[in-house]
């Protein structure tokens, strides 16, 4: 149950209760008003309108803000009607007397304690100009209200933070344990799958191979789902060791060697700087197999940045790289040598069949800086 529905049943019987009071007060003053049928009009109305619109004070969700602005009129317009039907002054309270904090405590339940309070300043000040002496019991009144609309305001306000909190809590709650249920299905089937195939075929070799290191890719990627514990992020940097320090611990078999010191690009140019290596090192794990070893080289030059990834696999056949590009298949045209040329780089391969293969990236200082972020 929301925290809020006592306290709206608690004003639905506030203003049906003060409302007693004022016609039990008018009842008690009417000869002692100078214009007891104007009073007694605007007391019918406001019985009327009190009655009708109950149903709007049972939630936030009816108490609609047109239907606030109203029901502050009926007590401001109550308040300074006083004055016409009492001219002399000889009755104390106002026609709807204590039902005026109705209206204001409901734009506090409503809106919070700021509207609250604003609404009660409001009214306060009507209650002021219609005492005109600004005595002390109509100050007195007048800062009460205030008080209560600020302080219940203020409840509502912590009471809904609370709520939210705990169902956000329940939600996790409900989404870690099925997130545990769902590891323990997978683990006892789908991921001893996978691993007992990544073994197998890393042990048979050839096309296994491959096969092999499928499975175990696809066994990570499963095991951050259903762990719910995401890969290291490459950080948001223009430093390019940290960036291919993170590319190269993705990998099993990869070494990076670079200087002790950042070597600073433009964050766009680093980023793809680092995408060409990744690219690079996922043609290796293509072609040369899950055995073969990478290495990656930082060098950082007088007026341009230098990155070798060299791998110990089976090299690539003389004239290899222009027919998978007549091929179509443009993964070292576009996603290595491409992204580098955008920004004034360049790509170069060297490789010697059974020699492995050498990929040399270059990358001038200055790179990027005018292009996205």
């Amino acid at each position: 149950m929301s925290v809020e529905r006592p306290l709206w049943r608690a004003l639905t019987g506030y203003r049906l209760l003060t409302l007693c009071y004022a016609l039990v007060l008018f009842l008690l003053a009417h000869d002692d008003y100078g214009r007891p049928l104007l009073g007694g009009g605007y007391l019918l109305v406001l019985t009327l309108w009190t009655l009708l619109t109950t149903p709007l004070v049972s939630s936030a969700e009816r108490c609609t803000p047109r239907f606030l602005a109203l029901d502050l009129t009926m007590a401001v317009g109550g308040t300074m009607l006083t004055l016409a039907a009492d001219p002399r002054a000889a009755v104390g309270p106002t026609l709807p007397s204590i039902w005026v904090a109705g209206p204001v405590l409901a734009v506090a339940l409503k809106g919070g304690w700021r509207w609250g309070g604003a609404a009660a300043v409001g009214m306060g000040a009507a209650n002021l100009a219609e005492d005109g002496r600004f005595s002390g019991t109509a100050l007195h009144n007048a800062v009460l209200v205030c008080v209560a609309a600020v302080a219940i305001g203020y409840v509502v306000e912590v009471a809904r933070a609370s709520e939210r909190a705990l169902a956000r809590a329940l939600r996790i709650e409900a989404a870690t344990r099925e997130r545990e249920r769902l590891a323990r299905d997978i683990h006892d089937g789908v991921l001893q799958v996978l691993a007992m195939v990544q073994r197998r075929g890393t042990a048979l070799g050839g096309e296994a191979a491959e096969l092999g290191r499928l499975a175990g890719e696809q066994e990570r990627a499963l095991r951050t789902l259903v762990t719910g514990v995401a890969p290291a992020a490459p950080p948001a940097t223009g430093d390019l060791t940290a960036l291919l320090a993170c590319a190269a611990g993705r990998g099993d078999r990869v070494t990076f060697s670079g200087p002790g010191t950042p070597v600073e690009l433009s964050a766009h140019a680093a980023r793809e700087l680092t995408a060409a290596v990744e690219a690079a090192l996922d043609n290796v794990r293509r072609h040369a197999g899950a055995a073969a070893s990478a290495w990656i080289l930082l060098e950082d030059e007088p007026d341009a940045v230098l990155v070798t990834v060299r791998d110990d696999g089976p090299g690539i056949p003389p004239g290899r790289l222009a027919a998978a590009a007549a091929e179509g298949r443009l993964g070292a045209a576009q996603s290595i040598r491409g992204r580098l040329r955008d920004l004034g780089g360049d790509a170069a391969w060297a490789s010697v069949p059974g020699q492995g293969t050498e990929v040399e990236l270059r990358m001038p200082k200055g790179a990027g800086e005018g292009g996205n972020p």
